[in-house]
């Protein structure tokens, strides 16, 4: 049976794909693909589309991006493969730093997901070079070592498919967080200043189109966002999802 492309099933296969596609190219680990699966079963629970409180939490990484003085998108395998055209597009629109930052790193694969991202368009990617390491404090995985350059001087940081570790880290290193996650209630998610529940391959499509639409227009000055607020209505669409399921 053919289904059709709009489906999302057929969405769904097809960043199946592109997961492959990208540990064939040495830009993910298979412990990346099983993240990935965790993150398909939350993508189900909040009905595989953008929700209401996605687009507000959107709005509002857009607004924090515009504003900030030295924005970072850290990119990992996993989002190197599924978004790097978009990741290029939204460092060009907000003017940020675009740094590989891996929890399973070797020089190698660091160098790939540059050349990647380079492929897509990029023209400076940060964080494969010795030279200009630095260590976040208190963090003990391979993740602490950063581009003096990029995030190690960051004020605002967009971490998508991130280790809470980090996220707490960063949080108390002084940088705002932007974060993806599909599960509102990882520590991820609760910890971030903006957490953005909706799948990377939706979410970061919105969000570039979002900023370019912010930026042709003057930022509010006042701009005011309750993260905890909008996870917990989240949280509570995900219960009406699992309610209406267990009664079908």
């Amino acid at each position: 049976m053919l289904i059709p492309r709009s489906h999302p099933r057929a969405a769904s296969l097809h960043i199946r794909e592109k997961l492959v596609s990208g540990y064939r190219k040495g830009l993910v680990v298979e412990e990346g693909l099983l993240a990935h699966g965790r993150g398909e079963m939350f993508d189900y629970l909040v009905g595989e589309k953008t929700l209401k409180t996605s687009h507000a939490a959107i709005k509002a990484a857009a607004h924090m991006l515009l504003s900030a003085k030295h924005p970072v998108i850290s990119v990992n395998g996993n989002m190197a493969a599924l978004c790097a055209r978009e990741i290029v597009r939204l460092a060009q629109v907000t003017g940020a730093e675009i740094e590989v930052n891996l929890f399973y790193a070797s020089k190698k694969r660091k160098k790939a997901i540059a050349n990647f991202l380079k492929k897509n368009g990029a023209r400076k990617v940060l964080g494969f070079d010795a030279k200009f390491s630095q260590k976040i404090p208190r963090l003990d995985s391979a993740r602490r070592v950063v581009d003096e350059r990029g995030m190690f001087i960051a004020d605002v940081v967009l971490v998508p498919l991130e280790d809470g570790d980090r996220t707490i880290a960063l949080k108390k290193f002084g940088k705002k967080v932007i974060t993806f996650d599909l599960n509102p209630m990882s520590r991820t998610a609760q910890t971030a200043d903006i957490t953005i529940v909706d799948n990377v391959t939706r979410g970061m499509e919105l969000l570039v189109e979002t900023c370019k639409k912010m930026k042709k227009s003057s930022l509010e000055k006042n701009f005011k966002f309750d993260n905890k607020k909008n996870l917990n209505q989240s949280i509570l669409t995900i219960k009406n999802n699992l309610g209406r399921l267990s009664h079908a």
